[in-house]
């Protein structure tokens, strides 16, 4: 007798916490593969708000082609949109996607241990730079916490970095491998448990630099752009990729590899820190590097 196959990785009912730009592509995603989402946003407030955010992208999909009218309506009647934690007991997957703080994130992984009922359920985290290992340890289910780093635009690029601890079981290790490949069509690689990963660890010097040399007159912010695009073929130059990130985001990332590494490459410069008090974030806020009206 042959038996059915269950959702890949057993994971049929996922949950997601913060609906920014990462967690609405997340679960965007989740949704047009089929599953059943539940979107918590950090307050009643929040949650029309997201669930516009969700709508409007699903919206510009429609618009481009890449889904129809029916898809949409199908994919919005899997979400649900919420602000109460509780609504995530039966879930068999829950991603955090809330801010780059490592003391909200863990504050959240302790609610999220209490909240979550299956023994089984995986906890996982969309940090770009923690380490995870500091988020498992706050649970009483280390071998089930695991960091799933998504990249933005989550319904675009294909990667995810799939990182487990020195506590990470296997067997979670090798539902998330086939969750996020089968049912997400999306290529994860393992990466270390080390603040950055492999990815961040690369690209936020190469940022920083960048960076330091708009603050030091060397070259406009314009000039390195294309140097970067018409002189090594990179499809964004390194000012508009941080913009895109969000100089806020890139700035967290740099402070928690300074504070890993120690080493003076991951520093972020006094020009990023200003620009980041003043609000000026890149593209989400309108102007960083460049203006978007």
């Amino acid at each position: 007798m042959t038996g059915v196959a269950g959702p890949p990785g057993g994971i049929r009912r996922v949950g997601v916490v913060g609906c920014g730009t990462m967690g609405s592509g997340i679960a965007v995603l989740c949704g047009r593969a089929g599953l059943d989402v539940v979107v918590v946003a950090s307050g009643p407030a929040a949650v029309p708000a997201g669930r516009a955010r969700l709508t409007g992208s699903l919206e510009r999909a429609v618009s481009r082609g890449t889904l129809t009218g029916a898809e949409r309506d199908a994919t919005l009647g899997r979400l649900e949109f919420t602000a109460d934690l509780d609504a995530l007991a039966d879930r068999d997957l829950v991603v955090e996607s809330i801010r780059e703080d490592e003391e909200q994130k863990a504050e959240l992984f302790v609610a999220l241990d209490k909240v979550v009922r299956s023994p089984r359920a995986v906890l996982a985290s969309n940090t770009s730079s923690l380490p995870v290992t500091r988020l498992a340890m706050v649970t009483g289910r280390p071998e089930r916490v695991v960091g799933t780093h998504f990249f933005n635009p989550v319904s675009a690029l294909p990667l995810v970095e799939l990182t487990g601890t020195l506590l990470t079981g296997e067997d979670t290790l090798r539902r998330m491998t086939e969750f996020v490949e089968v049912a997400l069509g999306k290529t994860p690689i393992r990466t270390p448990d080390r603040s950055g990963f492999v990815v961040n660890a690369l690209l936020i010097p190469y940022l920083l630099s960048a960076v330091r040399m708009v603050e030091y007159g060397v070259a406009t912010a314009e000039v390195i752009d294309q140097g970067m695009t018409l002189g090594c073929s990179h499809p964004l130059g390194p000012l508009r990729l941080a913009d895109l990130i969000g100089l806020d985001v890139v700035t967290a990332i740099a402070e928690s590899l300074h504070r890993e590494f120690r080493e003076a490459q991951y520093a972020p410069p006094a020009r990023l820190l200003r620009m980041v008090e003043a609000g000026l974030l890149g593209r989400k806020s309108g102007r960083g590097f460049y203006a978007y009206p």
